[in-house]
């Protein structure tokens, strides 16, 4: 039996053929340290880092220098909040999040909590967007720090980060992004959305996984406490060896995905169209999680009537990969954050997928996935499938 079509791109991505092959020749011909000053061995790799370093910097309009290489985005998430919490002023211990955060970002607001810091958590609406002006609302003269993701991993729902940004630099605050769903997807300059930090991570652009990267700005007044200490690389931000091969891969997955973006975003957007429109055709009763203008676009979150989801899965799992939302939570029987955070009842929230397409999904994949799913349903449902309407 061939294997199951991959629709779970908010998960992961498979590594590029072009990213694997650059990073072969630096786990054994080119295998110095990095930090290593003495020989060529170590400039070799150390060239090879910095060239990766721009890579990544290009693809968010950074420079180099403001790229610190992690072992992905939640150890990002974690440096960049607590690592600016550490030094925050004692009258500036107040920080604002949203509610749908990425469960690490979550985390780790609740353990700055616990650690008597202020934190404020601002609702989306129904569309899954936090506004400047529930931001705005929640800001205080004692806030210190702003974390509001790029896009949801969830339904995909892009935030307004320029018009935060705007907000907190008035504000002198601190202002960081989780962007790991949101890079390689949609543009991005950090300059023009006013963030001080963005974390990203290389496996959701085809990059290889345990590396990520968080940006940090270079401004007076922000400061981050490391997480790991020792020998000081990384601007004294995060010790260690930093893996060459898979600081290699980061950097050709982010060049990758900076020539590919444009395209690709009007490809896959069109594939996800035709997705959303004869699932809808086939049932009637199946409804969108999120509003659908501000949507990453390989991103669709639908709920469907009458069934649960992880049953539905079960029966969809040898033919196709999708998911009902973070990998981290797959093994939790419990409704999204996400989506009860938009509004969603429980019932509905166990009844929702969510799908994610992929450089690699073709039209005929979409073919596949609208049939299986339309099985799978009626069969849980015991309702039948429209069998007129867009693709019949």
């Amino acid at each position: 039996m061939s294997r199951p079509i991959f629709l779970d791109h908010h998960s992961t991505t498979p590594v590029n053929p072009n990213v694997l092959e650059a990073m072969i020749p630096f786990f054994s011909a080119v295998y110095g340290n990095p930090h290593s000053a003495d020989h060529g061995f170590g400039w070799d790799a150390e060239a090879a880092v910095e060239a990766a370093r721009r890579d990544v910097a290009a693809l968010i309009g950074a420079r180099s220098g403001e790229i610190v290489f992690t072992s992905g985005a939640t150890e990002s998430n974690n440096l960049a909040l607590r690592g600016v919490a550490t030094h925050l002023p004692s009258d500036r211990r107040h920080i604002v999040t949203s509610t749908f955060e990425h469960p690490c970002v979550a985390a780790v607001a609740d353990l700055l909590e616990s650690s008597g810091f202020s934190v404020s958590r601002v609702p989306p609406d129904r569309n899954g967007i936090v506004s400047s002006q529930a931001v705005a609302a929640a800001i205080r003269p004692e806030t210190g720090l702003v974390s509001i993701m790029t896009a949801n991993h969830e339904i995909g729902a892009i935030q307004p980060i320029g018009e935060i940004g705007t907000l907190t630099h008035q504000s002198g605050i601190a202002f960081h992004t989780d962007a790991a769903q949101a890079a390689g997807k949609i543009p991005l300059d950090v300059d023009a959305l006013g963030v001080d930090l963005m974390s990203l991570s290389a496996h959701k652009i085809y990059g290889p996984k345990g590396i990520g990267a968080l940006f940090v700005r270079r401004r007076p007044g922000l400061r981050l406490a490391p997480l790991i200490v020792g020998g000081g690389q990384e601007r004294g931000l995060r010790s260690g060896t930093v893996p060459v091969p898979l600081a290699v891969g980061f950097g050709v997955a982010a060049r990758f995905a900076g020539l590919t973006l444009a395209d690709e975003a009007i490809r896959i957007g069109a594939l996800r169209d035709k997705l959303k429109d004869e699932l809808q055709a086939k049932i009637p009763e199946l409804e969108i999680n999120g509003g659908f203008d501000h949507r990453l676009p390989h991103n669709l979150n639908v709920k469907l009537p009458a069934i649960a989801a992880v049953d539905l899965l079960y029966l969809m799992k040898d033919r196709i990969a999708v998911s009902t939302g973070a990998a981290c939570a797959s093994a939790k029987l419990e409704p999204s954050r996400t989506l009860l955070a938009i509004g969603l009842s429980e019932t509905e929230a166990l009844a929702s997928i969510r799908i994610g397409l992929g450089q690699e999904t073709a039209e005929t994949d979409i073919d596949v996935a609208v049939e299986v799913i339309c099985e799978a349903w009626s069969r849980l449902s015991g309702s039948a499938c429209q069998t007129a309407g867009i693709g019949n």
